[in-house]
């Protein structure tokens, strides 16, 4: 079944979501839409929609200028069996003592490793991205200098993967947040599947802002792979979290925006530790001085 893209670009939250909204009134209205802040630094949102029809592109126009975005572009895509295309692309991925693999390449997991199962269609947090492979490098590096995570969680969890990577080599439970309901059940689903039911608690919560964290705190290791704008909005609860002496490691940074964070958190007593750029993203490891 031929399915056709719209997209465009646009300043500002508010206008970007009334887009969306306006989207789904279309006719032939849109089998799904989304709006993404888009993370360059630019401040530009992102606004799209699939199709199963051609869409109406003299309404789109009209949306478009009404919220002052640039023009739709419309696009037609094949027929592709996508998670099968993705399966082919993301080949299995090594962070130190960690294995993030699909099902479909399990023969190929290393005897001397700490595994993790990944499925391809739950693509964000697969360990290809610069910022969720810094992350586990940066734990595999803590973990390596002898430090024991006794109290972790894993805030804006995604697929969980940072939290079960803890849970693998550190006894006790792993706790994850999210502020994305799919989110926390494709994070319960994954923990399940790696064997670590109940070893990874999952919970619907912006930052820390949940019963279950404020009563588990304070945390002797937060991982915060997000983004640079709501890292520096979570830094004074960063350090309320955190105990004293215990580590933060932070990420979904472009390596352009590192200083302004590090800065931040220095503010609220959260000290670099070690830094390190992937491609175009960098993973901050910090720690709560004394």
């Amino acid at each position: 079944m031929t399915t056709f893209t719209a997209l465009t670009t646009l300043q500002g939250r508010d206008a970007a979501y009334a887009l969306g909204e306006a989207m789904e009134r279309l006719m032939p209205e849109p089998t799904g839409v989304g709006v993404f802040e888009m993370e360059d630094g630019s401040g530009l949102w992102e606004v799209g929609g699939y199709f199963e029809d051609t869409p109406d592109e003299a309404a789109l126009a009209v949306l478009a200028a009404a919220m002052d975005g640039k023009p739709f572009v419309v696009s037609e895509l094949p027929e592709t069996d996508w998670v099968a295309h993705v399966r082919r692309e993301l080949a299995p991925v090594e962070a130190g003592r960690f294995f993030v693999y699909g099902s479909h390449d399990a023969d190929k997991v290393p005897q001397d490793c700490e595994p993790l199962l990944i499925e391809a269609a739950m693509a964000f947090g697969t360990g290809h991205h610069g910022t969720t492979l810094g992350c586990l490098r940066a734990l595999d590096r803590l973990a390596t200098d002898g430090f024991v995570g006794k109290n972790v969680i894993d805030v804006g969890c995604g697929t969980a993967v940072l939290a079960m990577a803890a849970a693998r080599i550190w006894p006790g439970t792993m706790l994850a947040s999210d502020i994305d309901e799919v989110a926390v059940d494709v994070a319960q689903a994954n923990a399940k599947a790696n064997g670590l039911e109940g070893r990874v608690n999952c919970v619907e919560a912006a930052g820390f802002d949940h019963p279950d964290l404020a009563a588990a705190a304070p945390f002797d290791l937060v991982f915060a792979n997000i983004l640079k704008g709501p890292l520096i909005a979570l830094a004074p609860d960063m350090a309320n979290a955190l105990q004293a002496d215990g580590y933060a490691i932070l990420s979904g940074i472009l390596n352009e925006q590192a200083d302004e964070v590090i800065e931040v958190y220095a503010q609220s007593g959260i000290n670099l530790t070690h830094r390190e750029s992937i491609v175009d993203w960098t993973t901050l490891t910090l720690q709560k001085k004394t």
